[in-house]
């Protein structure tokens, strides 16, 4: 097991002769919460995970950065031409754009949840209408409750929900300002030629299971599947379940 940091993104590398898999953490969660995980997939694969700036073991962001030219240059220090990719809900848009610019480094996709910047997100949900003020006023607390009610709906008194939306609220206020816009992909979505799956809880939160299936549908070929009694913390709430499906689609 390698750990490296470069260019402000820490990564944990298996090593191996394994298929490349690299894990795109969501934004309310950092690289910790694939550890349940972790133990059946590198039996299986050369897996990568890492932290995007500011989230988990990153630091934050000195300038201007890119999730996609990040995930390129975890993929270049690894010395990896293509890899499967397994993206949770914001990650999933990141890979999104990563598969459409460069359609020969990604082998299959696994869409957890998946969201995407250029969505028609509706204005009025209330995630939405709620998460606006409390980020405004730098509210840490009031946002950390309204992720737990939101994303960890199956049960949100887990401590390791909690940890997870907690470390990523850190990362909220450490990048904002940062990042820069994720090239759109919803339009594109009709070119994305890879093998493709996506995957949802039966409890996710209703506007992100509408998003997921948009998405999904507008993917040729796109596999659905629904895990029941899970919400959007899946790789939390059914590991099991979601590593026998990236088996299953990457081999």
């Amino acid at each position: 097991m390698i750990v490296t940091m470069a260019v402000g993104i820490w990564t944990q590398d298996t090593g191996g002769d394994g298929i490349p898999l690299v894990l795109i953490h969501p934004g309310w969660g950092d690289a910790e919460i694939w550890s349940p995980m972790l133990p059946a997939l590198i039996t299986r694969y050369r897996v990568i995970r890492y932290d995007n700036r500011g989230y988990g073991h990153s630091p934050a962001p000195a300038g201007p950065f890119s999730q996609v030219d990040d995930l390129r240059s975890v993929l270049d220090r690894a010395g990896v031409p293509a890899a499967a990719v397994v993206a949770h809900s914001g990650g999933g848009g990141t890979a999104l754009a990563f598969a459409l610019s460069a359609p020969e480094r990604v082998s299959a996709i696994v869409l957890v949840a998946p969201g995407a910047e250029d969505y028609p997100w509706p204005a009025d949900d209330p995630y939405v209408v709620q998460g606006g003020p409390l980020f405004a006023a730098k509210d840490r607390d009031g946002l950390i409750e309204l992720g737990l009610r939101t994303w960890s709906a199956a049960d949100p008194a887990d401590p390791v929900a909690r940890a997870q939306v907690s470390s990523a609220v850190t990362a909220f206020f450490a990048t904002s300002g940062y990042s820069t816009p994720e090239p759109p992909v919803y339009g594109r979505l009709g070119e994305i030629a890879m093998p493709a799956v996506m995957v949802r809880g039966d409890l996710e939160y209703p506007m992100v299971i509408e998003a997921a299936d948009r998405i999904a549908a507008r993917i040729r070929g796109c596999r659905r599947v629904v895990i029941p009694g899970a919400d959007h913390l899946l790789p939390l709430r059914a590991p099991a379940e979601l590593t026998e499906i990236i088996v299953g689609h990457v081999g």
